[in-house]
């Protein structure tokens, strides 16, 4: 590990500095070891008994791939109104980093240090497809109880706060990793306009997809994704082309995925049913995320009428 990084630890459970060791960080103050396997340090147990980091770190393992000009674009998207301009010389934390896509790009684009964490065993696809940068750091933890001090300057979370048990709690734990005028964004999906989702899917999720094994699943997700793609290059694609696809049932986001290849596909169809949890956040929630840690220049916007991102800055001190 780079020593700089271990600067920005403390310890969860008292506060203390980290000391490292060769095989583990060890608190300075309760004595707390915390083991560093692969590279990476590890704040959760060697056997995670969550099913929701199962479901995810299996499925993070599986869609390992990267397309820079999908994915590229779609994460500026989601991080709106943040630019590559923006991320230049700074200290950035990723909340549920998954395979590193997102850590790799900002990476590229100048920050001085990134750090991801993720709480699943997809930190080892992370690992793997960021070990040739130097300021990238991977490490597993818990969104919920961060093992940082408050050294960042920007601080993003995409797609991972509304599968946590509490959203709220692990957005205020992400802004609390925050130096004074540190910034945070965020995307979470919107209740707004999926009420077919939460009334239709989201049963069929709890009840009886999130629970079959991963392979079972990703074979039985072809289905579905096979369909879904032949709709979207037969009919929303050239609607896209035509600036129609507005007018189509969930076009504005159907129509948006409508460019990505059948592998990106499977993954979102995939996603959308491994979740034991999902929960659709409405503008107003949303915004009172912001308001409760008082941020300033606070944009909140609706993406592609399905979901909310959210950016703002935390007050400097007086």
């Amino acid at each position: 590990m780079n020593p700089a990084v271990v600067e920005m630890l403390e310890c969860p459970k008292c506060k203390g500095a980290f000391r490292l060791n060769k095989d583990d960080l060890v608190c300075a103050q309760c004595e707390n070891k915390v083991p560093i396997r692969n590279g990476i340090p590890r704040f959760v147990g060697a056997e995670v008994n969550n099913q929701t980091a199962e479901n995810f770190g299996a499925q993070w393992l599986e869609f390992d791939q990267f397309n820079e000009k999908v994915h590229q674009q779609q994460f500026l998207d989601w991080i709106h109104p943040v630019t590559p301009e923006f991320i230049r010389d700074k200290i950035i934390l990723e909340a549920g980093c998954g395979n590193g896509r997102h850590t790799r790009l900002v990476a590229s684009w100048g920050a001085k240090a990134v750090i991801g964490v993720d709480f699943s065993n997809a930190v080892e696809a992370a690992r793997r497809n960021t070990e040739d940068l130097p300021n990238v750091q991977i490490i597993q933890a818990d969104i919920l109880s961060l093992p940082f001090k408050r050294v960042f300057d920007y601080a993003f979370s995409v797609g991972v706060l509304h599968h946590l048990p509490d959203p709220r709690l692990g957005f205020l734990s992400l802004a609390a990793c925050l130096r004074s005028g540190g910034a945070v964004s965020a995307w979470v999906y919107g209740r707004e306009n999926n009420e077919w989702i939460t009334g239709f899917v989201n049963p069929i999720r709890e009840q009886l997809t999130s629970k079959l094994p991963f392979s079972a699943l990703y074979y039985l997700s072809y289905v579905p994704s096979s369909v879904l793609y032949a709709m979207l290059r037969m009919v929303y694609a050239p609607a896209r082309r035509r600036n129609l696809d507005h007018r189509l049932f969930y076009g504005d986001y159907l129509g948006y995925i409508s460019q990505f290849p059948f592998r990106e596909i499977h993954n979102i169809v995939h996603d959308h049913l491994t979740a034991p949890i999902a929960f659709y956040i409405s503008r107003e929630e949303f915004e009172g995320w912001y308001e409760e840690v008082k941020a300033r220049d606070v944009e909140i916007s609706w993406h592609n009428r399905n979901s909310w991102r959210g950016f703002g800055v935390l007050p400097s001190p007086l």
